[in-house]
């Protein structure tokens, strides 16, 4: 049998999807929703929100307290990681420095639950805030596992290779493979 040849072209590489998206019209669209969004949930919960919640009853009013908590962390983080992205992509720090300061950024985490008696008792605008947020998220964390696959896979259910990696990045080491 004769061997296969490799249909690669010599000192070519794979296309990096991630990282031209992630520099692409489509990222600086997803910079200004998620910018939007903090400045509109900001707006809300300093104004009408504030107004809306003191109509609550005891519950609704510590559903709405942890909701409007828990989306706002969720914009911070979110908000964190597009100016790092963005940081990136014009030129104004590098790939290993973000990915660096990434380490503090949470993606995951503080979901809120979508529907049931405790969110449909919540204003109609938080409500909105809330889902809008957590698409956000989800597009956030798919570009960022296109641009980190190997965070995804290796450290998702590794403990030990979680906290390699934080040791690593706190060294400024090269990830182990």
């Amino acid at each position: 049998m004769a061997e296969e040849k490799s249909m690669s072209i010599p000192g070519s590489a794979p296309i990096a999807f991630g990282k031209r998206l992630a520099g692409s019209e489509t990222f600086k669209a997803m910079f200004r929703e998620g910018m939007a969004l903090v400045e509109e949930t900001a707006g809300y919960l300093d104004g009408a929100g504030r107004q809306e919640s003191k109509h609550l009853g005891r519950t609704g009013a510590l559903t709405y307290a942890t909701e409007s908590m828990r989306l706002t962390t969720r914009l911070m983080q979110l908000a964190s990681w597009l100016l790092l992205q963005r940081a990136v992509n014009e030129g104004e720090m590098t790939a290993e420095a973000a990915s660096s300061e990434k380490s503090k950024v949470k993606l995951g985490g503080l979901a809120s639950a979508t529907e049931g008696p405790g969110f449909d008792g919540l204003p109609e605008q938080l409500r909105h805030l809330i889902r809008r947020s957590l698409l956000l998220q989800e597009r956030v964390r798919r570009l960022d596992n296109l641009l980190h696959p190997q965070l995804e896979t290796a450290e998702a259910d590794n403990p030990v290779a979680r906290q390699i990696g934080r040791i690593s990045e706190a060294l400024n080491l090269p990830r182990p493979q």
